[in-house]
């Protein structure tokens, strides 16, 4: 059996960046407007006041410090604070598909493929423009790919997803080599008006190829050891916006049709499971902890990498062993573990071992175990 290997990466990352500073200036512009403006009823208890945040705070809880994003104005200005994007025609490149071409141009010039090596595309990730024709078939049309294409959604853990999808099309025979690509709008569907949210998500787009060593050109590959993944259900992290809104006015423009999460309750319970995962996973595969050179973690929050890094390797991980880029590009939903192998692998040799993880809203794992070849 051949091996199969993750042969190039790719990474479309937006022109504009809003810091915390930014993001939390106009944040409170608006809670001192909505104050104002409802100064009458909070003074008779009938709502409650908004409380102001700070970029020590912001820090503080996420270890973010700015975020890339499509539109900067329109998420910025207090009266509006969504991004604006307007609609293109039908007939024009939509935007998910515009950025998914440029991440995977740069993932098959690594590869050394052209679109007529490629012969299935893959969109995974959590939020889709529109419901159909699929994302993947847009961007197979854009790129000259002949073959098939579909679109998945596992939240944060798309990417991850994506890659066991693709390495069993290629064990199976159904494709020989595969393009993923994430193209995450989170910016889309988050609250900017939630003082516990508004500043955890970026935008951006990861690409990935995975084929047959046998037929890998491409001069950084990285065998796919193993793949596991798991989901278990949950409330906490959830997001009500679809097609079934409609069908009752009264839910339009509530705040369950944007993100919303129980965070404390997602970090109590999701660390402990990521990390049994992880070492189940290494135990499987006879590899020690000690083994492992990285930890490409899913970039939600520090603290939730710091915590699980430590339960993996039985120690507090250097930044080298667990590298961070939410602190530039925030929670980046399911390419926050591609950006970090992207940018973190430079440094491996033959024989070096990581781990590829992903976790999020379902709840759902997905680990993938690396070496380079």
């Amino acid at each position: 059996m051949s091996d199969i290997v993750i042969s190039g990466t790719g990474l479309f990352t937006p022109h504009e960046s809003i810091s915390n500073e930014e993001l939390v200036e106009s944040f409170n512009a608006y809670v001192e407007a909505f104050n104002a403006e409802h100064a009458d009823a909070i003074a008779a208890g009938d709502i409650a006041a908004l409380q102001p945040s700070s970029a020590d705070f912001v820090e503080k809880a996420s270890g973010i410090k700015s975020r890339y994003v499509m539109d900067k104005a329109g998420i910025l200005d207090p009266q509006r604070m969504v991004p604006n994007l307007p609609e293109r025609p039908n007939e024009a490149q939509s935007l998910q598909c515009e950025m998914a071409v440029q991440a995977a141009r740069e993932a098959m010039a690594q590869a050394e493929k052209s679109a007529s090596d490629i012969d299935a595309v893959i969109v995974a990730a959590s939020n889709m423009q529109r419901a159909y024709p699929a994302m993947a078939v847009e961007i197979q049309d854009a790129l000259g790919i002949e073959g098939y294409g579909f679109d998945m959604n596992v939240a944060c853990s798309s990417a991850t997803f994506g890659i066991q999808q693709a390495r069993d099309a290629v064990l199976t025979g159904s494709a020989s080599c595969v393009l993923i690509v994430n193209p995450e709008i989170c910016s889309g569907h988050l609250n900017f008006r939630d003082r516990d949210s508004h500043f955890i998500f970026g935008d951006v787009c990861t690409a990935v190829i995975v084929e047959q060593q046998e037929t890998a050109q491409g001069k950084d590959q990285y065998q796919i050891v193993d793949s596991k993944l798991r989901t278990i259900y949950s409330n906490n992290i959830r997001n009500n916006f679809g097609f079934l809104n409609r069908a009752d006015e009264s839910g339009i423009g509530q705040p369950d049709k944007l993100f919303v999460q129980e965070g404390r309750k997602v970090f109590k319970e999701v660390c402990p499971e990521v990390a049994r995962q992880i070492s189940e996973q290494l135990q499987a595969n006879n590899i020690a902890p000690a083994e492992l050179k990285r930890l490409w973690l899913h970039q939600a929050n520090l603290s939730m990498n710091q915590l699980i890094s430590r339960r993996v390797l039985g120690r507090d991980a250097r930044e080298d062993e667990a590298p961070t880029i939410l602190d530039e590009y925030a929670n980046t939903s399911s390419a926050g573990s591609v950006i970090a192998f992207h940018k973190h692998r430079a440094d491996f040799s033959a024989g070096d071992l990581g781990v590829l993880c992903s976790f999020g809203a379902g709840y759902s794992i997905g680990s993938v175990i690396l070496r380079k070849r």
